[in-house]
């Protein structure tokens, strides 16, 4: 069982840059695809982006397209979400999750495809 811990969530001023961390414990992070997701108030958990084990594949939504970027470092058990030019829109509490599934890429994009889940981490951007 790995467990996921979050980190670098706060408050920032629009256009601004924050770096989201998240760290696994419990088993080895290699092997595992990491997805990252934001949960609005009243709403499902939204696909941000997705890293595969490797690192080599790298998916994002459409809203964050060129904006944020999804990197690991599996010696580190650690993913990262470095997010720039936010906008207040991204207001949100973001999870990164994992799963050693094999599927269709698509699927990778639907948070029931993920296994563990971090508890969370709050990004505030003001206007």
């Amino acid at each position: 069982q790995v467990q996921l811990v979050e980190s670098g969530g706060g408050l920032v001023q629009a256009g601004g840059s924050l770096t989201l961390s998240c760290t696994a414990s419990g088993r080895t992070f290699g092997g595992y695809a990491v997805g990252w997701f934001r949960q609005f108030p009243g709403k499902e958990r939204e696909f941000v982006a997705t890293i595969s084990w490797s690192g080599g594949l790298t998916y994002y939504a459409d809203s964050v397209k060129g904006r944020f970027t999804i990197s690991r470092d599996n010696a580190k058990n650690t993913v990262y979400l470095q997010m720039n030019s936010l906008k207040p829109e991204d207001t949100a509490v973001y999870y990164c999750a994992v799963t050693s599934k094999l599927r269709p890429i698509d699927f990778y994009f639907r948070a029931a495809t993920y296994d563990n889940w971090g508890q969370g981490t709050q990004v505030t951007v003001s206007s």
